[in-house]
């Protein structure tokens, strides 16, 4: 569908700024589809981004919603994975599996049967079949030491598997096989294989305090942080003022006790009359 020249311009404008913020503001990723959607509800790609917004916003039902729209405008199988992933978001991984089996699956490309495969692992998680999850990610792209950009998330979400499931040394090896396949991020992999490894990170100052560099606690030793940063002559001389200071204020406060005047005991006297009267 064509639209005129003005009204393309400004659906368009708003697909970027949902492109462009889905990942780090996804709220106004929303707002911005659905201005979109406003002005152009009968074109596919404006419904396949308002779905995805929605998805990211977890309005699962709404992205549902727009993902059917833009199947039927388009007869593409290409967001099959995504939509069986909003009804596992509907609390209906029954369904999610339901999907896994239908002929659509076998019209995807290579990363959406990957992803479709990712889907249905999740919804046998949801449903407490830890085993076959772990089953249904087995296969030759697991097996494959070629790197897609599906690979690392793959390879992460094997290893989660293993983890749940207690097999703690072969997941310790899928997530860093997925590590080593991520080279853009993806996945919090090195994380999960710190914190395996027994590996803490620590604030070593307090939140009030600027802290030059993070320090790593492992196996009881400190590693990291800006040594030449700490001027330890400087820091006792501030200490040795800092106590003349007290034993002076001390002094003070000790002659001030015993040096009191007539009028601080007419005072007391007032005080003390006021108080019988």
């Amino acid at each position: 569908m064509s639209l005129p020249k003005t009204l393309a311009e400004d659906v368009a404008r708003n697909l970027v700024m949902v492109a462009r913020l889905i990942d780090e503001d996804p709220d106004q990723a929303y707002a911005y589809s659905r201005i979109a959607l406003r002005l152009a509800s009968r074109v596919a790609a404006v419904r396949e981004a308002a779905g995805f917004a929605a998805y990211a916003t977890q309005k699962y039902a709404e992205a549902l919603a727009e993902f059917r729209a833009s199947r039927r405008m388009t007869g593409s199988v290409e967001l099959w994975p995504v939509m069986a992933d909003c009804e596992r978001g509907l609390g209906r991984p029954e369904r999610a599996m339901a999907m896994a089996g239908e002929p659509e699956v076998q019209k995807l490309d290579k990363a959406g049967q990957v992803e479709m495969r990712l889907v249905a692992a999740g919804a046998r998680r949801d449903m407490g079949q830890i085993d076959a999850a772990i089953v249904t990610l087995q296969g030759p792209e697991l097996a494959s030491n070629a790197v897609h950009s599906w690979t690392p998330r793959l390879r992460y979400a094997y290893a989660d598997a293993l983890l749940e499931a207690g097999r703690e040394d072969e997941a310790r090896e899928w997530f860093g096989k997925a590590l080593e396949a991520d080279k853009d991020g993806a996945t919090d992999a090195s994380d999960r294989l710190a914190a395996l490894d027994g590996v803490d990170f620590v604030d070593a100052l307090g939140d009030d305090e600027e802290q030059p560099a993070t320090s790593v606690v492992a196996d009881g030793a400190t590693v990291g942080g800006d040594t030449d940063a700490v001027d330890t002559d400087g820091r006792d001389e501030l200490d040795d003022e800092q106590d003349d200071v007290e034993r002076n204020d001390v002094e003070r406060n000790d002659v001030e006790r015993n040096d009191v005047g007539p009028d601080d005991d007419e005072q007391d006297d007032d005080v003390d009359g006021s108080a019988k009267a």
